[in-house]
């Protein structure tokens, strides 16, 4: 269909079902432009739902499976519905194809509703800081944002102050740079997703340390905040200990600040 012309959107129910479509996707449309030396192309939409909720094929998140099987494929991770629909209308005017990354537990949240729901776009490749800080910088996406929002509020009582970073997307990645500018200022870094370890995280750890020349800016390692090295374990306890949670995002950058300043932020037992 998008190759004859149409402009398709392709539902998959859950993003851990997005494997029976993986091959395909990865053979075929990811590579279509490119095999053709520009002379066909497949503007498509892949809409998807996933992140945590319940269950073992309910609340996944493979990314490190998708970036790095799809490239020639934007990725999209939206925090809000709102940030989703402003994806597909930017994708609806592009001949990119796209997988959009809705997340699932967004559905039970109230969103107000914008004037131009039809008209807006979500920019592609541009990381929005939700919070300006000058102690730590969080980098994160998707259903993580309000965990990592609620952490961060949690952080204001003990007077360290972080700026957050929704990145928006994982394809394209930060084109502009913007995390490492607030490393030049906060100097410290966090990287926080529930995929499993030394998947998304490391993906961006390697974009921001390494492409953007970041290393240079820390006064510390960087350090990542990753799901448990399994898929997420039944009912809302196996969900909570098995992905990270906003007290596991208190207490990584509560540490970072206690290794770099002891004396002004004590150990907590």
């Amino acid at each position: 269909m998008a190759m004859r012309g149409l402009r398709p959107i392709a539902e998959i129910q859950y993003f851990d079902y997005l494997l029976y479509g993986l091959q395909v996707i990865s053979d075929d449309l990811a590579t279509l432009y490119y095999r053709t030396k520009g002379g066909q192309k497949a503007p498509m939409i892949i809409s998807t739902r996933g992140h945590r909720l319940e269950g073992i094929w309910h609340s996944g998140s493979p990314l490190s499976m998708v970036i790095n099987s799809i490239r020639g494929v934007h990725v999209a991770v939206p925090r809000n519905m709102t940030q989703a629909a402003g994806f597909y209308n930017t994708y609806l005017k592009s001949d990119q194809p796209a997988l959009i990354i809705e997340p699932l537990n967004a559905y039970r949240l109230r969103e107000p509703v914008p004037e131009n729901i039809d008209e807006f776009n979500t920019a592609v490749g541009i990381p929005e800081v939700l919070k300006e800080g000058t102690d730590v910088t969080i980098v994160t996406y998707g259903s993580c944002v309000r965990i990592a929002e609620d952490a961060v509020n949690q952080l204001k009582d003990f007077d360290i102050d972080v700026e957050l970073i929704d990145v928006q997307s994982l394809i394209p990645f930060d084109i502009n740079n913007t995390i490492s500018q607030s490393l030049k200022k906060t100097n410290k870094v966090l990287f926080f997703d529930e995929d499993v370890p030394g998947g998304a995280t490391a993906y961006m750890m390697q974009k921001v340390i390494e492409d953007q020349k970041a290393f240079y800016y820390l006064d510390m390692d960087p350090k990542t905040l990753t799901a448990k090295a399994h898929r997420a374990a039944y009912s809302s306890d196996g969900d909570y200990f098995s992905n990270p949670n906003a007290e596991d995002v208190f207490d990584e950058v509560y540490n970072m600040m206690h290794e770099y300043n002891p004396d002004k932020y004590p150990k907590i037992f």
